[in-house]
């Protein structure tokens, strides 16, 4: 009895059977797959368990990366939209512009973290990327939160100065507050 035949004539869930020479074959759902190796060998199902582990593992290590580089960008066009409009003088070369725009992330540095990008990467030569590469979940939490709040002191015209120094208290009490929420999270 071929493959097709049986699946049609037991009403098999989960498996399913094409002909062909590249996309033929009998195919089963994963589920199925894990049983069926259970089944041949105890040795062969441990070897499939533990690299399913592994590769569940490298997921989630992917998807906490992923999902930093994504909450780094949440209010960036906010305050980039910001600096352009507010900051930059009509006529201004392109690498003018790129300075403008250096000297507010370092403004959001040195509130959050103390140090320019510069001051961070000649500090740390062997490491790549920027210092917010190295952020911890929290850092970037407030950086979001100061990106905005910047951009909202931006549009209201207050100067660089007083910027750094409302986004500096701001950094610290927001980085106490969610100290302190992860810190009763350990508690439970």
């Amino acid at each position: 009895m071929s493959s097709q035949k049986w699946i049609s004539e037991t009403n098999a869930i989960g498996i399913t059977s094409k002909s062909g020479r590249y996309g033929g074959g009998t195919y089963a759902h994963s589920d199925i797959a894990f049983k069926f190796a259970a089944w041949i060998s105890a040795e062969f199902e441990l070897y499939l368990v533990t690299e399913f582990k592994r590769l569940k593992i490298e997921e989630q290590k992917a998807l906490g990366c992923s999902a930093k580089r994504e909450l780094s960008k949440i209010n960036y066009h906010i305050h980039t939209d910001a600096v352009k409009h507010n900051l930059i003088p009509a006529k201004l070369t392109p690498q003018q512009i790129s300075i403008v725009y250096a000297s507010e992330a370092d403004v959001l540095n040195m509130a959050l973290f103390g140090i320019t990008a510069g001051q961070w990467r000649a500090a740390n030569p062997g490491l790549k990327g920027n210092i917010r590469d190295y952020a911890t979940i929290n850092e970037l939490i407030c950086l979001s939160n100061m990106e905005n709040i910047n951009a909202v002191l931006i549009n209201e015209k207050i100067p660089q100065s007083e910027r750094l120094q409302k986004l500096n208290q701001i950094a610290i009490q927001q980085m106490r507050v969610l100290q302190e929420v992860e810190n009763r999270k350990y508690l439970k």
